[in-house]
């Protein structure tokens, strides 16, 4: 599985209860209610699909399109 930013939205919108068109790159996702548990369940499913990244190089910034840069997609 590799990943896109497509799936990426997709998965965080499905753990946040969006609709993933509501998600732009300037989107702060702490402010949609993105908690620590919520944040782990992420990284445990990116990584199982190749991605070298952790919880607190994320957490840093909580902004999707900074994470689609942390990401490499």
């Amino acid at each position: 599985m590799t990943l896109t930013r497509q799936g990426v939205v997709e998965d965080i919108a499905e753990l946040l209860f969006a609709e993933p068109a509501e998600l732009t790159a300037e989107t702060d996702l702490a402010e949609l209610g993105l908690d620590s548990l919520r944040l782990t369940t992420l990284v445990d499913r990116w990584r199982v699909a190749g991605a070298r990244i952790g919880f607190a190089e994320l957490a840093e910034e909580p902004v999707l399109g900074a994470w689609f840069v942390r990401l490499g997609i």
